[in-house]
């Protein structure tokens, strides 16, 4: 199950370097560039390397960063660590705490020593939807598993299909959560850690141990996954069934059932003449606004059995192939058991104006009511060969950073190269690729995984 869900077994120790200090002052110094200096030698895979920058990092550090990026391994990843700093002094941190903190695993956020903050696992927003289409029934298995919210050809307009589908996702947090509460009771008083209480701040102070609330904050994240798919997913259901009436919900309920085998003309509109998120258009990225308010407001502040709450953060590390083998077919011209989108990144092969209109589209989400956002990109080295493609990617960064993104990172590799690499491996030992919040060797990566990664959408201008 491991492997299905992350296809990977790195520990996910992630060095932070850079940021600011506690007294809200630049961090980077001589030792920053030293660790850098040996990621770029050593390319090695664990742990991995990111860098915080905030807007006082001077723009060498940055760029430094960059060159090495370039060389194609997917490391270090870059992050905003003023974003990060409001993230947790919105969570209840203090500012001391805040600045002392970062990112670790793949994106997600915490204040160094002196928290604990579990992933408690990926939820499939997709499979959500999938559900409320068919009236709480999972038509992959037969089974009635959801809220009855009604069936979808009685929906007269979108937002009471929206509605639905949010009924039947506060239903399925409240299951993850009453999960939850099991496995932290299990933890706190069959699986204590006095070595992690003897290190976290406040355990000893409270008598208590790391898992049963000793820390001084306690924050259990649950992981949305596909927010791109399930923002196409129903901006097409938006656009061609109730805006610009193009096809009837019976239409569309069939076509999915018969996974499009008589239906490519319909699927081909649903994929190339529809509105996709990733290209700065207010029609979808309103959508997944929507998407992504529901999610936050079925998740956010809810007790833990720790004395803490739950927060959201948006990240798959690899369990969208697995979610997309439980979906079947989807409105945005998916076929069954095909993957989902990955972090907060579009569908794959859906972005089609360039980096920039991604980034102004994932921007358009309130990053800090999150505990962390995952964003892929993939840009051929031809564009990063020069000091122009660097000055002009750390503008870009720079930028998304303004707006409040939380997180990018980069694959600098072509789809043409990464498929010889299928078919001759043996040429390939050495090549890595960002996968998700980590970099593998591409090789060792299982096929559909591989294919997911080829299908990324390759930037090759700005």
């Amino acid at each position: 199950m491991t492997a299905e869900e992350s296809a990977t077994y790195t520990d996910f120790a992630l060095i932070n370097t850079g940021g600011i200090k506690q007294d809200g002052s630049d961090a980077v110094n001589e030792l920053s560039y030293l660790i850098l200096d040996v990621v770029e030698e050593m390319r090695i895979l664990q742990p991995s390397s990111m860098v915080q920058i905030s807007e006082k990092t001077p723009d060498s550090f940055l760029k430094r960063a960059l060159e090495i990026i370039k060389t194609g391994f997917g490391q270090p990843s870059v992050f905003n660590t003023d974003a990060i700093v409001q993230e947790l002094i919105r969570q209840g941190k203090s500012v001391e705490d805040a600045r002392n903190g970062g990112a670790s695993g793949c994106v997600e956020t915490g204040a160094f020593g002196k928290e604990n903050y579990n992933l408690t696992g990926y939820f499939n927003l997709t499979k959500v939807f999938e559900i409320t289409l068919n009236n709480g029934f999972d038509p992959q298995t037969g089974k009635e598993i959801g809220l009855k919210t009604g069936v979808a050809s009685s929906f007269k307009s979108f937002e009471e299909l929206f509605e639905a589908f949010k009924k039947q996702l506060k239903n399925f947090v409240d299951v993850k959560v009453k999960g939850n509460s099991v496995i932290e009771r299990l933890y706190a008083e069959h699986l204590p850690s006095p070595f992690l209480s003897l290190l976290i701040d406040d355990c000893i102070a409270k008598g208590r141990d790391y898992h049963d609330g000793g820390a001084r904050y306690n924050t259990s994240y649950i992981m949305g996954v596909g927010l791109g798919s399930i923002t196409d997913i129903l901006a097409s259901v938006k656009y061609n069934i109730f805006d610009e009436k193009q096809i009837t919900m019976q239409d569309l309920l069939k076509a999915l059932e018969n996974n499009f085998e008589e239906d490519e003309t319909l699927r081909q509109r649903f994929l190339n003449k529809t509105p996709k998120y990733g290209n700065d258009d207010d029609y979808t990225d309103e959508i997944m606004k929507f998407v992504f308010e529901a999610y936050y407001d079925a998740v956010s502040g809810r007790p833990n059995t720790k004395g803490g709450f739950y927060e959201i953060n948006l990240l798959p590390t690899t369990v969208h192939i697995y979610f997309g083998k439980v979906v079947g077919a989807t409105p945005d011209g998916r076929k069954a058991a095909e993957p989902l989108s990955e972090g907060i990144s579009p569908v794959q092969g859906a972005d089609r104006k360039g980096p920039t209109a991604v980034l102004k589209s994932a921007s358009k989400m309130d990053h800090v009511r999150t505990g962390g956002t995952l964003l892929n990109q993939k840009f051929t080295p031809h564009l990063l060969a020069g000091e122009d493609g660097i000055e002009k990617l750390a503008h870009l960064i720079r930028s998304y950073f303004k707006l409040n993104g939380h997180h990018i990172q980069l694959n600098v590799v072509t789809a043409d190269m990464l498929r010889d690499a299928q078919k001759h491996p043996e040429k390939y030992r050495d090549l890595i690729v960002r996968v998700a919040g980590y970099s593998d060797y591409f090789v060792d990566i299982a096929v559909d995984l591989q294919n997911e990664i080829i299908k990324r959408t390759e930037h090759k201008s700005f």
